[in-house]
């Protein structure tokens, strides 16, 4: 009983696959690469999923029109950059390191450099601030007042 419950929670955690039959070929090969291919390509519409993962109209539209152009004779390469010309370089999970991609690349590294500059301005300036708390007149009324006070 303790296992089949597992098996039903590990069924759902299972992730769930958008490809609906009629979109599937007939011919095995193509479809494997099919399935390939669309694990590299991302839903325009959703956060960081393949077009097969997604249930979005436009992933069902770009899974169909993968598959039309393979059944059509493209390569795979051929196929992708169709999809890429058509949607741009967003499309792909893995877009390549280029002019239009440069701050997608970029970016994580250009924030992480800017936070750290920021944190060295700051710590600076909270180091110089504290280096003269107190001027030497504040300082001796400071001492008599602890000595006033431990008397």
């Amino acid at each position: 009983m303790k296992y089949r419950l597992a098996l039903a929670f590990a069924m759902l955690a299972w992730p769930a696959f958008a490809v609906l039959p009629n979109e599937q070929l007939a011919d095995p090969k193509l479809e494997a690469r099919a399935r390939t291919l669309s694990e590299g390509l991302r839903c325009v519409v959703c956060q960081n999923q393949t077009i097969d993962d997604s249930d979005a109209e436009l992933a069902h539209d770009l899974r169909v029109l993968l598959r039309q152009r393979l059944k059509a004779g493209d390569t795979d390469q051929e196929a992708v950059a169709y999809l890429v010309d058509r949607y741009g370089p967003y499309i792909l999970l893995k877009p390549p390191f280029a002019t239009e991609t440069l701050l997608l690349w970029l970016g994580p590294a250009l924030a992480l450099l800017a936070g750290a500059v920021g944190v060295g301005f700051y710590l600076r300036r909270r180091s110089s601030d504290d280096a003269g708390a107190f001027t030497p007149d504040e300082q001796a009324r400071l001492a008599r007042l602890l000595k006033d006070d431990a008397t």
